[in-house]
């Protein structure tokens, strides 16, 4: 997609919980995933000044939906939010991209004619939902596709460590971009930024707000980080992928998480009628598929296609959010692309902050635009990786340059 001026999707708010560690004892596990979404609708169509009776639709990114996070979550939140009934929801599942694809189905909507005002928005309680727990004794994929990919396709951390492999990343460089991803986001809570799009979240005691992200570790260093385990190494795995050495550990990987995003997008037309100010234009958006076992290199043609459909050169992107669900994939990706590393993940990234699987694509989107507007830029591009071989890129405008 690529939204032309007579049809323009423009974001008008676009907020975010502090994103927490997901443990049994973090900040956010006493606090129902329902109401934690809820919390970050609220405080969007409070943050912007809209009445959500006047909302189309509300389309949500949740990965792991089974338990409390099951039977159309969306939905829950909208109406524990206190909108009114007549406001729908609906819930995707395009794995880690899931509400990056909310805001693509969002603003296709409005550019289409269906909607006229629509919230995209993510959650993902690891604490009390984890990952895996929806496949927990299952088999997901069957003999055929495990027949396709000799032996099946693999665990997301095997997949990390052929693409640590196939691009020659050693473990320094995988711990070194970790240290600059916690450097950058410390700096960036220091500046203010990363508080910019925060709501704060209440939480099930009723003590003080949560105002704050705190996977943020100012003590990280590479000695550090050198001294822990390889995370996923694997006899089995060995064996069948001999090129692995087992350099990805938890200190360049992603962080388990608790948070949600939300995002609220408008016709210029809706937004002009209610005297919402657009903050960007949403401009192009691509979804590709790539290599399965490999699993975290779509990133690559992903962002390629988006380039191309918004007639656009690597050059021209003032910001890039690369989802740094392992370390291997936005180096791997700026080996590929040749961007500028200044201009990826400025204020830091999952390794620092979070990761948490539904609400991560929005939260990207929610840190671009914050990116933009503290730097001046023009044009961002984000992309993440996603279970099954999948990406989504996305590229915005920022609209008062």
């Amino acid at each position: 997609m690529t939204a032309h001026p007579a049809h323009d999707a423009v974001i008008v708010g676009a907020v975010r919980s502090p994103l927490v560690r997901g443990r049994a004892d973090g900040a956010f596990a006493g606090l129902h995933p329902v109401d934690l979404l809820a919390q970050v609708l609220r405080g969007l169509v409070d943050t912007v000044g809209v009445d959500p009776a006047e909302v189309d639709d509300v389309i949500g990114g949740c990965v792991t939906q089974t338990g409390e996070q099951s039977s159309n979550i969306t939905r829950s939140a909208v109406l524990a939010a206190g909108f009114p009934e007549c406001v729908p929801a609906t819930t995707v599942d395009r794995q880690c991209g899931s509400s990056q694809q909310a805001v693509a189905f969002a603003a296709q909507g409005i550019a289409s004619g269906a909607y006229d005002l629509a919230i995209a928005c993510g959650v993902e309680s690891m604490s009390r939902v984890p990952m895996f727990s929806n496949t927990a004794g299952a088999d997901p994929y069957g003999p055929t596709l495990a027949a396709r990919y000799d032996g099946g396709l693999v665990p997301q951390g095997i997949a990390a460590e052929l693409v640590a492999a196939r691009w020659g990343i050693s473990r320094a460089a995988l711990d070194e971009y970790a240290v600059r991803s916690h450097t950058r986001a410390a700096e960036a809570r220091a500046a203010g930024h990363l508080g910019r799009s925060i709501v704060p979240i209440t939480t099930a005691d009723g003590v003080a707000p949560v105002t704050a992200d705190n996977g943020i570790r100012t003590d990280t260093d590479a000695a550090r980080l050198a001294a822990l385990r390889p995370a996923f190494a694997d006899d089995g795995y060995a064996r069948r992928f001999p090129q692995i050495d087992w350099r990805v550990t938890a200190g360049n990987s992603s962080q388990i998480s608790d948070g949600a995003s939300a995002v609220l997008l408008a016709s210029r037309e809706k937004a002009a009628r209610l005297g919402l100010r657009p903050r960007a234009r949403f401009h192009t958006s691509v979804v590709v598929g790539a290599d399965p076992v490999m699993m975290l290199t779509a990133v690559v043609p992903a962002t390629a296609k988006a380039l191309r459909r918004a007639n656009l050169t690597i050059d021209a992107i003032d910001a890039f959010e690369v989802n740094e669900a392992f370390a291997c994939v936005p180096l791997a990706w700026l080996d590929e692309t040749s961007a500028d590393p200044r201009r990826v993940n400025v204020h830091g990234g999952a390794i620092a902050l979070g990761h948490p699987l539904g609400a991560s694509g929005a939260r990207l989107l929610c840190t671009l635009l914050d990116v933009l507007e503290t730097g001046g830029g023009r044009f961002g591009l984000q992309t993440m990786c996603e279970a099954g071989g999948l990406a989504n890129a996305t590229v915005v405008e920022r609209l008062d340059v």
